[in-house]
């Protein structure tokens, strides 16, 4: 008889993999239904761009993925150091419904919405669109940017 390490996590794939369907879950979740001044909130969940957020020495840098979209089909406001992007992609009507074999791209309206630090210069935020990536710069205010100190030598 061969013994077998049983590993209940081996069929979720591991713990992150756990993790990370559990954080899906919760972002599905809880993206939706919040209240943006009245707006029909159910519609502006329809989907969700993906977002890449990182940070240099001056500015934390937001990449959104919309591609298909056009400048006048999004709108980026930062209010209460919430840096909040919306936009819709409208779906193609050249195509009858029922002449399609697969429908995999979304299409309608989107909203996300990212917490910003303490420490951001709002007035100061640059976006820029290239090959379907929004691009968001958020300056960091002067005091929060490492200042370097001299040495001197008595």
């Amino acid at each position: 008889m061969n013994l077998v390490t049983w590993k209940p996590m081996r069929q979720f794939g591991g713990l992150t993999s756990m993790h990370n369907r559990i954080n899906r879950l919760f972002e599905d979740a809880f993206s939706r239904g919040w209240d943006t001044e009245g707006e029909d909130t159910d519609a502006l969940a329809a989907w969700h761009p993906t977002t890449d957020i990182y940070e240099t020495k001056d500015d934390y840098v937001f990449k959104i993925e919309v591609p298909g979209l056009s400048k006048e089909d999004v709108k980026v406001e930062i209010k209460d150091n919430t840096l909040s992007i919306k936009g819709e992609r409208k779906e193609e009507k050249e195509v009858k419904r029922e002449d399609y074999h697969r429908v995999e791209r979304c299409s309608g309206t989107f909203f996300r919405s990212f917490a910003l630090p303490q420490n951001v210069d709002s007035t100061k935020t640059n976006a820029t669109m290239k090959n379907g990536i929004l691009e968001l710069r958020v300056a960091k205010a002067e005091e929060a940017k490492p200042k370097s100190i001299p040495i001197s030598l008595n």
